[in-house]
């Protein structure tokens, strides 16, 4: 008899699930401004619940975009993807390298119209890792951030059953104490 650890048993639902999100447009992942069209589908001839994501106030062109999807209440809000793509709840995910002009648009599809918690992080050394000293980081509904992560229920946006526009503007450290959207965003 074969033991496999759980994380290689879940090896085909996480790909699964790693494919599923898509930047806006026809043909592999694409990182230009403008990703397709604006009243779009994530892929060309697909239409379905999505969200439409604008991405605002970037401090600078360097690094990684990274979208997320995560269920709308504060035990999953911000979970490990493994352990919510084990649990078979919601998790999506894109990540594209920071687009050198213009508004980043990136599209997610979601598993159906609800409510979702979306949030959008400014990798600006592209080690994947958020260091809240030097990184963005944005939620749909645009909270003011303090100290902690913000209430799920302050950041849950709607998803219709078509694409839904959003527009997530990025927060970084200003100063030695306070976080938030740089000047004119």
């Amino acid at each position: 008899m074969t033991i496999r650890p759980p994380v290689l048993a879940a090896a085909p639902m996480l790909l699964a699930v790693a494919a599923a999100p898509l930047l806006l447009g026809n043909g592999p992942l694409r990182s230009t401004p403008d990703l397709g069209k604006a009243e779009g589908q994530c892929r060309a001839g697909e239409s379905g619940p999505a969200f439409l994501v604008d991405v605002v106030g970037l401090k600078d062109r360097s690094g990684h975009l990274k979208l997320e999807v995560y269920p709308a209440n504060d035990a999953d809000f911000l979970a490990d993807d493994n352990l919510l793509v084990m649990a078979g709840k919601t998790f999506r995910r894109v990540e594209v390298t920071t687009p050198a002009t213009g508004t980043p648009r990136l599209c997610v599809r979601v598993p159906g119209p609800g409510a979702y918690a979306v949030t959008v992080l400014h990798d600006r050394d592209g080690n994947r890792k958020f260091n809240w000293t030097h990184d963005g980081i944005g939620f749909s509904g645009n909270p003011r951030l303090g100290w902690s992560k913000p209430k799920a229920r302050n950041v849950a946006a709607q998803a219709g059953a078509g694409p839904t526009p959003l527009r997530i503007v990025l927060n970084y450290r200003n100063g030695l104490a306070s976080v938030g959207p740089i000047k004119g965003s």
